[in-house]
């Protein structure tokens, strides 16, 4: 009999002790595959949030924000020039306002919501899921919350009035758009009210004539995203271009980090956890069988067969355990990222435990290392164990 299945006949004579072990395993290794998936969880989903836009590169006159920032002069001027560079594929401006939004029914209050203007012939920031994008001056398209809570539908006319608009201090005159399609934006929070329009519409509902101005312009590269950040750095030195890499890399330094340190305190914990108990488990099982290894020992089996055997039962309870604890932490995952989703302005889109492969292959290997140094202290004992001495033992008792 191979050490292999002397380990497993030696967990089936104590079912409950190896249950024990296994559904110990099985909770911490969970909980270990839970934090190994939030600690790349959030900046995973960020950078797919920002891919589904399209655009690798943002170009700001400052720190880039969502609702603040200050305005790019001759912005549609500036996408012009970046969108001739040979590495650039296309390039949009990007202008933001707040504004309160009403539907034709009087019954239905008008909802705050959040404007992105959007010119330039590259791609939409928004995903389109049903209708068209805007074409015309005083055309919008809304995010599904808006098309709810304003009960309007495609076709529908809907009253814009800006509240805010960088660079116009007074509150300019409502204007009146049609909705021509419902899409979805990124970035959305589950309450949010976000509609889009053209570059010129939005100055209408600000209220001016400028439609060149912008709070960013998005750049998509034709694959080498630190090249066309090189080659748009040239074109205007006062402005400031970030790469989606160099973004996610300034997210990680100013709030993701949180989530990583919480993640490794919780890692080092359920690691420590799991290589203690089985351990204690792997120490009283062989202290209970000392006289049985003894008497094989005087049969004939080698010091290395007697040390295989308890390195065997160790990695049978980890293994089965280390297996069940996967589709385990993919629910306790879910479960967990739906709390979270609950905090404010957290975007729909946004999830806390993203599935990544080296979050697996991590996870095989801690579980791995934590098979071997529980058995190292059993090991030691059955490989030191005096056969005479233990037999005698046995018989006097």
């Amino acid at each position: 009999m191979n050490a292999l299945a002397y380990a497993w006949r030696s967990l089936v004579r104590q079912p409950a002790r190896a249950v024990l072990g296994v559904l110990g395993v099985a909770a911490v290794g969970a909980l270990l595959f839970d934090m190994l998936l939030l600690s790349e969880g959030l900046v995973l989903s960020m950078r797919d949030l920002l891919d589904r836009t399209g655009y690798d590169i943002r170009v700001t006159a400052g720190d880039p924000g969502r609702d603040a920032g200050p305005l790019i002069d001759e912005a549609a001027a500036v996408a012009a020039a970046v969108s001739a560079q040979p590495s650039v594929r296309s390039a949009i401006t990007v202008r933001l306002a707040d504004a309160r939004l009403a539907g034709a029914s009087s019954a239905v209050r008008p909802r705050r919501a959040f404007l992105q203007g959007i010119g330039g012939e590259g791609g939409r920031p928004w995903t389109r899921r049903r209708g068209r994008d805007p074409m015309g001056t005083l055309e919008v398209v809304l995010n599904d919350e808006g098309v709810r809570a304003l009960g309007v539908e495609i076709g529908s006319e809907v009253t814009v009035s800006v509240s805010s608009c960088s660079g116009n201090e007074e509150a300019p005159p409502p204007v009146t758009f049609r909705v021509v399609g419902v899409v979805t934006f990124p970035f959305d929070s589950p309450d949010d009210i976000t509609a889009g329009l053209t570059a010129a519409g939005l100055a209408d509902a600000c209220g001016t004539d400028d439609h060149g101005v912008a709070h960013a312009v998005m750049v998509a590269s034709r694959g080498d995203a630190a090249r066309a950040a090189a080659d748009i750095s040239t074109l205007r030195p006062d402005l400031r271009v970030l790469t989606t890499d160099e973004a996610l890399g300034a997210f990680q330094e100013q709030g993701f980090s949180y989530f990583r340190q919480i993640s490794t305190v919780l890692t080092t914990v359920t690691v420590s956890f799991a290589l203690l108990l089985i351990a204690v488990l792997l120490t009283v099982s062989v202290n209970q069988r000392l006289g049985e290894i003894a008497a094989l020992r005087a049969l004939g089996f080698s010091r290395r067969r007697v040390v295989a055997d308890v390195l065997c039962e160790s990695a049978l309870t980890v293994g089965i355990g280390g297996g069940l604890s996967l589709p385990l932490g993919a629910l306790l995952a879910v479960w967990l990222d739906s709390i979270l989703k609950r905090m404010p302005e957290i975007p729909t889109e946004l999830h806390f435990f993203v599935y990544h492969s080296d979050a697996l292959l991590v996870h095989v290997s801690l579980l791995a290392a934590t098979a071997l140094l529980a058995a190292l202290y059993p090991m030691a004992t059955v490989a030191r164990l005096p056969i005479a001495a233990t037999l005698r033992n046995e018989v006097v008792s």
